[in-house]
């Protein structure tokens, strides 16, 4: 693996403790948040919003970042983890919809959706579906070697995030989004015959 390359991938493992180091930093300061109740992505709102906004903008460079550095591992993962990155920064320009509360005066339910609260919520949706699409490239390349790890990995996330229970919503997104940048992290770890190839040829998955 080349200097540049390695420095790319390393970006991918950066990116999951800079994001959430930046959201535990705001969930217990900023007034009226509740991390057991609020989205993330209320903290885009208010006075300090640019803060978690430049947290998704941030963390999705470092995500397109290793994406150029999974180049060499066939055609798709690279373009997913790409998706990811871009779905990041799409929800972070595009900020959320005031709910739950938050900030002061917003509305106990959900408000009504924006523009710009639809484009946020494409952004997320761009997330899961690149991650789970990142996720089953990976279980797919590393058939035959170690593909039990990746497979609990994505049934854990899916639990987690399905979860049946409202109250707990906020910490559910916050476990799947750890989980997420943890296999992130992994994929970008791993020397490339770990997850599947050597090199990949052309037209490979």
């Amino acid at each position: 693996m080349d200097v540049t390359t390695h420095r790319l991938r390393a970006c991918g493992i950066a990116a999951g403790p800079f994001f959430l180091t930046v959201w535990v930093a705001q969930a217990f300061t900023r007034d009226g948040f509740d991390p057991g109740r609020h989205p993330l992505s209320l903290l885009a709102l208010g006075s300090a919003g640019w803060i978690q906004i430049a947290n998704f903008v941030v963390t999705g460079g470092l995500v397109i970042a290793a994406a150029a550095g999974l180049r060499d591992q066939g055609r798709w993962l690279p373009r997913f983890v790409g998706a990811l990155g871009i779905g990041l920064i799409l929800a972070g320009v595009f900020v959320t919809d005031p709910g739950a509360g938050f900030p002061a005066g917003a509305p106990e339910g959900r408000g009504d959706l924006s523009w710009h609260g639809l484009l946020h919520e494409v952004g997320f949706g761009v997330v899961q579906l690149a991650w789970i699409a990142a996720a089953i490239t990976v279980a797919k390349r590393a058939a035959g070697l170690s593909r039990w790890p990746t497979i609990a990995t994505i049934v854990l996330a899916l639990v987690v995030a399905g979860w049946p229970d409202p109250d707990s919503l906020s910490v559910r997104l916050v476990a799947a989004t750890a989980i997420q940048f943890a296999f992130l992290a992994v994929v970008c770890a791993q020397p490339l015959a770990v997850i599947g190839v050597t090199r990949a040829a052309p037209g490979d998955a």
